[in-house]
């Protein structure tokens, strides 16, 4: 029996098994890989303490920092997904994995993150790896002196715009509402390069081509069709929590992320607690959910100590 189970080994499932460790409860880490969305990024400059790293480096220090500190107190388990948390009748927890085995816990803290939106749009799941992608990091440089799309509007969709800059001919940016949801600052530098283009209320309708995208159709602002030759489409418009275990488990909210007391981190269910991009907060970043994480774990070891 473990005091805690932690599902997740992104900034919030690392930081809370670091302070796991140091308050001493028995703890198993459970993660499928380590760092979380981040791991593709190629340069993240607003983790605190840290002016530059890579999504991938970063990932290793979390490894690192966690084993490190994890001693006697806690085991990690890699390369492993959870299928299901069930509540026992003595308030206990049952986690079971992909492999089919179990392990029981006092408490849960579930830091699952969330994955890509993909595009809803005709053609896109035909020509995706085929120009349609959903990670410039792995793709982009395939697409060095051409013109591509970027559809979204918030950081990622900027971001993405901003790293393709570095090597393709032009970048059109698409948003489907009448304003960029990414940071203004970052709205304004990354739409002041030269072979930048920014489009508000252009709605995808239509992604064409043959073997490989040839180009995308878009409604414009009066609702007319319109025509974007290019030969690659980036898409970031979103991500959907990765929670799809827990949906007879605890409360989620109508986007399948979980709801949580923000004092505490506290689900719907007694015993098990949630943070960063699985949870219904409003920012999501990678710092939010590192203290997020330490919240939740401050108010376990309270939860447990208590008893």
């Amino acid at each position: 029996m473990y005091d805690l189970i932690i599902i997740g080994g992104g900034p919030g499932g690392t930081a809370a098994g670091v302070y796991a460790s140091r308050k001493q409860l028995k703890t198993l880490f459970v993660t499928k890989e380590w760092g979380g969305q981040s791991i593709v990024s190629p340069d993240i400059q607003n983790w605190i303490g840290t002016p530059s790293i890579s999504g991938a480096d970063l990932a290793k220090s979390m490894e690192d920092h966690l084993r490190a500190y994890a001693g006697e107190f806690v085991a990690i388990k890699e390369n492993t997904l959870v299928t299901n948390v069930e509540k026992k009748s003595d308030g206990t927890f049952t986690v079971t994995f992909d492999s089919g085995d179990t392990a029981d816990a006092q408490a849960v803290l579930v830091a699952t993150g969330s994955k890509r939106r993909h595009l809803p749009t005709p053609g896109a799941e035909d020509f995706e790896h085929k120009g349609l992608t959903y990670c410039a990091t792995c793709d982009g440089p395939m697409f060095a002196g051409q013109d591509v799309a970027v559809i979204g509007g918030g950081n990622a969709a900027f971001e993405t715009a901003a790293q393709l800059l570095a090597y393709a001919k032009s970048v059109t940016l698409l948003q489907r509402s009448d304003r960029y949801k990414a940071d203004p600052v970052t709205v304004e530098k990354v739409l002041s390069h030269e072979n930048m283009t920014g489009i508000l209320n252009a709605s995808t309708t239509k992604v064409s081509g043959d073997q490989f995208v040839k180009g995308l159709s878009y409604t414009d602002t009066e609702g007319n069709e319109q025509h974007l030759d290019v030969t690659g489409i980036f898409v970031e418009i979103g991500m959907i929590p990765n929670t799809d275990f827990l949906q007879s488990a605890l409360e989620r909210d109508e986007y399948g992320r979980i709801e949580i007391d923000p004092w505490t981190q506290k689900t719907s269910v007694t015993g098990i607690w949630a943070a960063g991009d699985c949870t219904n907060i409003k920012y999501h970043q990678n710092n939010i959910s590192a203290g997020d994480a330490v919240r939740a774990l401050e108010d376990i070891y309270v939860h447990l100590k208590a008893k």
